[in-house]
């Protein structure tokens, strides 16, 4: 039962599928980081089945356009909205306390409204741009690994708050939690991407370790928002990665 209510809240949180309602049992919500990759493989699985019904016969920049949306509106922009934040909070050149207000804030401001752009800019023309017999490969592969490294900075990392649901995370997130979302993970890229798979996982893994540091030293720890612009950041540059490695790999 723990097991299943902790799947539950992992989708319900990182996703807008409809799922049946279950009541908040605070060390089951804490649990689901274990369940992280497996949210991110399912929404992987529904832009996978977009591509092969309409790659077929729609021009890539569609295509990536309409994934894009699909993404957005599969997780409700929650990932995005914590991109926004952060970007505001990071690049404002306050102190501790005032970026931290600032990232609280759900107005978005310049710096935030400029990183999105970039970020989506950034998406849309590698989406476009990687052969569709890989693309569907890394869409079941990059969703997976930039939620293994929300866990991943989740355990690491302090919470740089004394309430919101990260506390939450932080307090049940053990080892037993982090070793369930890896090998999640690294089954998603071993089955289908092998060493190809791993080097991804190794480079996310990166990715999420030294952005958490550098942002864990300037905020005393991470936010929710910090999570979900460690998602947002490691899908771009696990996507961009896929050309020099695909090239090394064949």
């Amino acid at each position: 039962m723990y097991l299943l209510k902790s799947i539950l809240f992992a989708l319900q949180h990182l996703t807008r599928l409809p799922l049946p309602h279950v009541s908040f049992d605070e060390a089951s919500c804490g649990r689901s980081t274990a369940f992280f990759p497996l949210a991110g493989v399912i929404l992987g699985a529904v832009m996978v089945a977009v591509v092969w019904a309409v790659g077929w016969y729609l021009p890539y920049q569609l295509q990536a356009s309409m994934l894009i949306v699909l993404m957005v509106v599969l997780t409700g922009g929650i990932h995005l909205d914590g991109f926004m934040d952060s970007i505001d909070g990071l690049f404002s050149g306050r102190q501790r306390e005032n970026k931290l207000e600032i990232m609280r804030d759900s107005r978005v401001g310049a710096f935030g409204v400029i990183g999105v752009i970039c970020l989506l800019l950034f998406k849309f023309s590698l989406l476009a741009g990687i052969p569709t017999s890989l693309l569907i490969k890394l869409l079941l592969v990059v969703p997976a690994i930039s939620r293994w490294n929300m866990t991943l900075v989740v355990f690491i990392f302090p919470y740089a708050r004394q309430e919101g649901l990260g506390t939450t995370y932080k307090k049940y997130c053990g080892v037993k939690e982090l070793l369930l979302a890896t090998v999640l993970a690294g089954a998603a890229a071993g089955i289908v991407l092998g060493v190809y798979g791993a080097l991804l996982m190794l480079m996310g893994g990166s990715i999420a370790y030294l952005v958490g540091r550098k942002v864990s030293r300037e905020l005393g720890g991470l936010t929710g928002d910090i999570y979900g612009f460690i998602n947002e950041l490691s899908e771009v540059l696990l996507l961009l990665a896929a050309y020099p490695l695909s090239k090394i790999i064949d």
